[in-house]
């Protein structure tokens, strides 16, 4: 466990999930046996984050009792309004602290331990006031692009639907993984726009926003993209449980 400086971990859970075409939160299908955001709340505890708070949404009852007996926060996202804005609902719960913030996905239970002390760990080597981790996958269809320099450095991340061609033949992918010093991220959060296709506020106009006032932005690459993929389907769910269990 990595315990210095303070973690706070934000787990965004509110969406609808639509495409899982039922009427249980995404969040509450199974992985591993028990609810998906059950086993992203035990990663982050796992790396000595405290407090864990849960953004909520859809059914967001239905998502507290589940997890009731895991000693976490719950923030409101009453209305979808993108990333951005689900990190800015759990700002109240984070006033005063002074540690590293991680921002996680409630669709995203295949996360490994080993796998985010490896972005505290680049987080806190560089000094950066925000870091990324990203994935090579075969095909990137769907997710969003992170477009890196010659130099490996940041330059840009674009979702799909805002992509170029040129952007879309790009394999590396933002996995909706980052950590931030919370000092920096609040302020940064507060001056996200929502000028793209979807009108939402996106997270990751947070980076550009601190690489303009000079701070330090990393980027983390992982070579398996597995455990980064996010579940959007019974498909994609059935599949990472077969992983699993080989």
């Amino acid at each position: 466990m990595i315990a210095s400086p303070k973690l706070a971990a934000v787990i965004m859970a509110a969406g609808i999930g639509r495409r899982m075409k039922d009427n249980r939160p995404k969040v509450l299908h199974e992985y591993a046996g028990r609810p998906m955001i059950a086993s992203v709340v035990e990663t982050a505890r796992a790396v000595g984050a405290d407090p864990v708070i849960v953004v909520v949404g859809h059914k967001a009852g239905e998502i507290k009792a589940a997890i009731a007996g895991q000693h976490v926060l719950f923030a409101l996202q009453a209305q979808q309004r993108g990333t951005a804005h689900a990190v800015l609902q759990a700002a109240p719960l984070l006033e005063g602290f002074t540690g590293d913030v991680v921002v996680l996905s409630g669709d995203v239970p295949a996360l490994t331990t080993s796998t985010l002390e490896r972005l505290i760990r680049r987080h806190r080597e560089e000094g950066a006031a925000a870091t990324l981790l990203a994935a090579e996958l075969p095909d990137a269809s769907g997710y969003g692009r992170v477009l890196l320099d010659d130099n490996n450095q940041l330059l840009k991340v674009v979702e799909e639907k805002d992509a170029t061609p040129e952007e879309k033949s790009v394999n590396l992918i933002n996995s909706g993984i980052y950590l931030f010093k919370a000092r920096h991220l609040l302020p940064a959060l507060l001056k996200v726009g929502n000028e793209n296709k979807q009108s939402e506020y996106y997270l990751p106009d947070t980076l550009y926003i601190l690489k303009e006032q000079n701070l330090p932005v990393a980027v983390e690459i992982i070579t398996g993209f597995r455990e980064i993929l996010g579940v959007n389907t019974k498909v994609e769910l059935e599949r990472l449980n077969e992983e699993l269990s080989t």
